[in-house]
């Protein structure tokens, strides 16, 4: 039986195109390839020698992307996490690039499909692996860690002030009975917080928390951040759409380091004109959708793109 089909609406598309500047002829990357809305965008604008890479690491979404390849030999697709963007490219022999696009967090397609467990909506085997053909499960993790790791992922990546309470009353549920599945987990979690934002379900924070850990987002986020930087050829453009804080305040702090100039003992005078090019430069502000996107896709609402160019200075040790 073959796999249901979700629809997906690809969020920023143009104003995210448009801030690589894409060269007909240039070299570029999409670490998150998902169902394809930004590739097949920058394919558009790419002439006969131009070139784009891909990445995603989730096998529906390889499936997508393995029939983009076979109808355009322009485009190359690698089935890895983007934090092994640098690796990749040498495999390929592409030394530098013009532009890298990333669109973080999960997909609609992952979110809508019961079946992978990412959504508090469905009862569903409580997956959530954005890879689901390697690495544990969230039940799988439950089952198995300590309860203050569990604490620590809910409190640090779902910034949940509950995270004490949720997490011990994960690991007494665990001596009743395995939790498997997606609404066991939301029940539970709803049994534990007193109080939630307007709107907001219980389960928000703690799915989003174990969700971020079991695929290690923030972790190969601040890997690929330098590695992108620095792979970009001069003038080359770096956007990052972000959904959550954590995500854009990592790429934000980023971006202000690698655009700032070197830091220099206290006791070194140097006119400020005499300093070293900072390796990057931030462009414009930040960019949001606009009231009509969210509108017709909520989810939208929460996305905040940064957009960053290479320039001619040398890149630095304290900018990774």
């Amino acid at each position: 039986m073959s796999a249901p089909v979700f629809s997906h609406l690809t969020v920023l598309l143009s104003e995210a195109v448009a801030a690589l500047a894409v060269r007909p002829d240039g070299v570029y990357v999409d670490c998150t390839f998902g169902r394809g809305g930004h590739s097949r965008l920058i394919l558009s604008q790419l002439g006969p020698a131009g070139r784009l890479v891909a990445f995603d690491k989730d096998p529906e979404a390889i499936a997508v992307g393995e029939r983009l390849a076979a109808e355009d030999p322009r485009f190359t697709l690698v089935h890895e996490g983007f934090e092994t963007l640098a690796r990749e490219l040498d495999r390929l022999g592409i030394a530098r690039v013009d532009g890298v696009l990333m669109d973080l967090g999960v997909s609609s397609p992952q979110i809508d499909d019961a079946r992978r467990g990412f959504s508090f909506r469905f009862d569903a085997p409580l997956d959530m692996r954005m890879d689901t053909s390697r690495g544990l499960t969230a039940a799988e993790w439950l089952a198995t860690a300590a309860e203050e790791d569990i604490r620590e992922v809910i409190k640090t990546y779902g910034e949940e002030r509950f995270a004490r309470k949720i997490a011990a009353a994960i690991v007494a549920q665990r001596e009743l009975a395995p939790l498997e599945t997606t609404r066991q987990l939301a029940l539970l979690v709803g049994q534990n917080v007193r109080t939630r934002e307007p709107g907001q379900d219980p389960a928000t924070r703690t799915f989003q928390a174990i969700r971020i850990y079991i695929n290690r987002e923030l972790e190969e986020l601040k890997a690929v951040l330098p590695q992108a930087a620095q792979r970009l050829a001069e003038g080359g453009r770096l956007a990052v759409i972000s959904f959550h804080s954590l995500e854009d305040r990592i790429v934000k702090n980023f971006m202000r380091d690698a655009s700032s100039d070197a830091k220099l003992p206290s006791w070194v005078m140097v006119r400020s004109a005499d300093l070293p090019e900072p390796p990057l430069r931030t462009v414009g502000k930040p960019v949001r959708a606009s009231d009509d996107e969210v509108k017709g896709n909520p989810r939208s609402r929460s996305a905040i793109m940064r957009i960053a160019e290479r320039t001619a200075g040398a890149w630095r040790e304290e900018a990774v």
